[in-house]
């Protein structure tokens, strides 16, 4: 469909991720929806705010029709959080971040190597009290590198020393592991689909592993880093090795390991699983026009990030894609090559990022607004 060949009384769809730390995905799509009304008033949309399994998925599910629910469950340090889950039926998902996440760290406060991701198995064990059956679990946004010890140790094993003693929480205490006894694991986990939807790949350990790649972000120094990667590579030959290199294994400071290999999960890319369980695919089908978008659309974007998910689907459909975004780092070829007809930048309405962060709902709606001109007549 060529560009500005979409009539006034198109059906358009609003599937975009967040703005990170300015606009929610729910924001973005009402902001959207703001733009396109005051050019084309009649214009029909339906929004289905997504996520691709990090911080924002919970809040994706709720908005697509499912229960927000809480449980008080142990933070990041140690200290209780209250985390949210979103059940429909029998499914449940389940958002690391929000138990282990950064976002439950104080400012300027960093744990890597003694941050545990215990919180996220407390929140398995929630969703499958309330009867969930199958559960997606996003994995991203850690403050964690525990291989998901912490985890697997809310849910029932026992992670032991050469004295027979709990070893230490977090990346660090893994360093003393003399055994792992996997024998009271929660017997439930055994029926539940448990699908860990995430945007990376990699593997537990070594240069593209977790430690390496995602523990500075953490506050790891070199030498932690170092300290984390030993650990878990010792962890992996007591646990089982062969899971170590599998893709998604290194996910949230690998707690995607010890779901593949204690928990029987499979690892499928994030906003594959998230279109699925938000219904994108009927929604797809009503629509003439898909707006998508994030808050920086770079070359991550290509790897598994929502709006290419959105846009590999909408293109396997026929149906044309524009984008919205803060800033833009993709070329018109790369964004063509993703399936993105044309993307619309804030950064082209407010250069100076402070400013166009502070004003991201006025400068959304300007850009829905040019789309509209561009798009619906």
């Amino acid at each position: 469909m060529a560009e500005g060949a979409v009539t006034e009384a198109a059906r358009v769809l609003v599937a975009a991720d967040k703005f990170k730390g300015s606009l929610t995905a729910v924001q973005v799509a009402e902001r959207v929806t703001a733009g396109l009304r005051r050019v084309v008033r009649g214009v029909r949309v339906e929004t289905l705010p997504v996520a691709d399994g990090g911080d924002g998925t919970v809040a994706a599910a709720v908005a697509a029709g499912f229960e927000r629910r809480e449980a008080r469950v142990t933070g990041p340090l140690g200290d209780p959080v209250t985390a949210a889950y979103a059940l429909r039926g029998t499914t449940a998902v389940v958002e690391m971040a929000e138990a282990s996440g950064l976002q439950r760290l104080p400012a300027g406060v960093f744990a890597p190597l003694t941050a545990t991701t215990y919180g996220s198995g407390e929140l398995l064990a929630a969703a499958l009290d309330a009867g969930a059956r199958t559960i997606v679990f996003g994995v991203g946004g850690s403050a964690t590198t525990d291989g998901g010890a912490g985890m697997l140790a809310a849910l029932g094993a026992r992670f032991l020393d050469a004295e027979g003693k709990p070893v230490g929480p977090g990346g660090g205490g893994l360093a003393d592991l003399a055994e792992a006894d996997l024998s009271g694991l929660d017997p439930r986990m055994a029926d539940v689909d448990l699908v860990l939807a995430g945007d990376v790949d990699n593997p537990l350990t070594g240069p593209k592993g977790a430690p390496e790649v995602y523990g500075r972000q953490k506050g790891a120094t070199e030498e932690d880093v170092a300290v984390l990667d030993a650990a878990l590579a010792h962890y992996a030959s007591v646990l089982g090795p062969e899971h170590a290199g599998l893709p998604g294994a290194g996910a949230a400071g690998g707690i995607g390991y010890g779901a593949l290999v204690a928990l029987g999960a499979r690892f499928r890319p994030g906003i594959e699983v998230m279109l699925d369980v938000l219904g994108f695919a009927p929604a797809l089908a009503r629509a003439d026009l898909v707006i998508t978008g994030e808050g920086s659309l770079d070359e991550q974007t290509l790897h598994g990030k929502a709006p290419a998910g959105v846009a590999s689907a909408a293109r396997a459909a026929g149906i044309e894609v524009v984008a919205v975004c803060g800033r833009l780092a993709l070329t018109p070829e790369a964004l063509n090559g993703a399936g993105i007809s044309r993307a619309y930048a804030l950064a082209d309405l407010e250069p100076d990022p402070a400013v166009s962060m502070a004003q991201a709902g006025p400068l959304l709606e300007r850009a829905a607004e040019a789309i509209a001109r561009d798009f619906l007549r």
